[in-house]
């Protein structure tokens, strides 16, 4: 996957590094003071280049910027793991007792529907008993009757 390194050595070529050298400050007249801005006046460095060239400027520091904001102690994706057991935990409660609702109503029906069997069955059971009675209906006579070959004759 990666190339081999070479086994056969290659004339490498020397390579000479120079560090850039500091010029000494030079001793400068105190100038009046003018009323400026707080703080220091950063002071003004040159250095020499290998090539003999001379650069002067400031030393500037890297600005640090100012926190926003400090971080949480547990990482996004933790609180975004936690928040969504906690709605997760907060919808099977809801199904749980959707669930509940839906069985109560289930037994509910179901005991509507044997309690009108019962009450249309004692009716019913009311209406046979009670046209036997005294009141009146059919009257049948029972007489004497033969039976051949498995065949009724009256």
């Amino acid at each position: 996957m990666f190339p081999e390194h070479p086994t056969t050595s290659h004339p490498s070529a020397v390579v000479e590094v120079h560090q850039p050298m500091p010029l000494a400050p030079t001793v400068v007249a105190p100038a009046p003071l003018v009323p400026m801005m707080p703080g220091s006046v950063p002071s003004v460095a040159s250095i020499v280049l290998p090539d003999g060239r001379i650069v002067t400027g400031y030393a500037i520091n890297p600005v640090q910027p100012e926190p926003l904001a400090a971080k949480p102690t547990v990482s996004r994706a933790a609180v975004n793991i936690a928040l969504g057991g906690i709605g997760f935990a907060a919808v099977c409660g809801g199904l749980i007792l959707l669930t509940t609702f839906i069985a109560a109503l289930t037994a509910l029906i179901t005991q509507l529907i044997t309690l009108a069997a019962v009450i249309f069955g004692g009716w019913i059971a009311v209406q046979i008993f009670s046209a036997s009675g005294p009141k009146g209906g059919t009257t049948v006579n029972i007489r004497k009757a033969v039976i051949k070959r498995n065949h009724f004759h009256g």
